[in-house]
């Protein structure tokens, strides 16, 4: 068979595929939708008790990006060495350990330095106190600037050729765009695909709303 006879027909053939959602385009493969999250933080049980009452549960102000989490009504004091930040919002449902996430302005603002953590990754964090409606905690451990990070299923991250915990980077398309280094991808079942940074990146890069990145594997 003539070799550019055998070329088109392939050509022809991923077309079709990619038509009828069998098959990821390039273009669709590397791209991404950014969210911008905001300084906010986790609560557990126990903290929850403690801040807002027994028994007390978040009410949602409204869902966020990923399956089954939500921004709450709900809102406390962090309390640094050097200021306070009020009415920080908790994100919904309760985890099993209390965790603060802050862009580094924020941090400096109130007297911290955080270092840069993996959602979930408490380890060498310090802590803050935390004022509620109801009372008073202190948390040794679980402040951070969380890492910029793309959530996606295992399917999506098979057909994108990267896997869990993998570092990449992702050029930025905005009026002040760039590349991202240090990107953590994280896989996850019950994901929705988008990629989340803070308030200081989307700042930097001129991230707003519909924002797009392209992965760089």
């Amino acid at each position: 068979m003539d070799v550019s006879l055998k070329t088109e027909i392939i050509e022809q053939v991923l077309k079709r595929l990619e038509v009828n959602g069998i098959f990821l385009s390039e273009k669709d493969r590397r791209e991404v939708p950014i969210s911008v999250s905001g300084r906010h933080l986790h609560l557990s049980r126990s903290d929850m008790d403690v801040l807002f009452g027994e028994g007390s549960e978040l009410t949602v102000f409204k869902p966020i990006s990923q399956p089954g989490q939500f921004a709450s009504n709900e809102k406390v004091t962090l309390v640094g060495s050097k200021g306070i930040i009020e009415n920080l919002r908790i994100l919904g449902p309760l985890r099993k350990e209390t965790q603060v996430e802050l862009a580094a302005s924020d941090a400096r603002r109130i007297g911290m330095k955080l270092p840069v953590r993996a959602s979930g990754d408490l380890s060498h964090t310090p802590g803050v106190t935390i004022i509620g409606p109801k009372g008073t905690v202190t948390i040794q451990k679980g402040c951070m600037i969380a890492e910029r990070h793309i959530h996606m299923t295992p399917q999506q991250a098979l057909d994108r050729g990267v896997q869990d915990g993998q570092m990449i980077r992702v050029q930025i398309e905005s009026e002040k765009g760039g590349i991202m280094d240090q990107v953590y991808v994280h896989v996850r079942d019950d994901f929705a695909y988008d990629m989340h940074v803070d308030s200081d990146d989307a700042n930097a890069f001129m991230i707003g709303a519909g924002a797009v990145g392209r992965m760089l594997i």
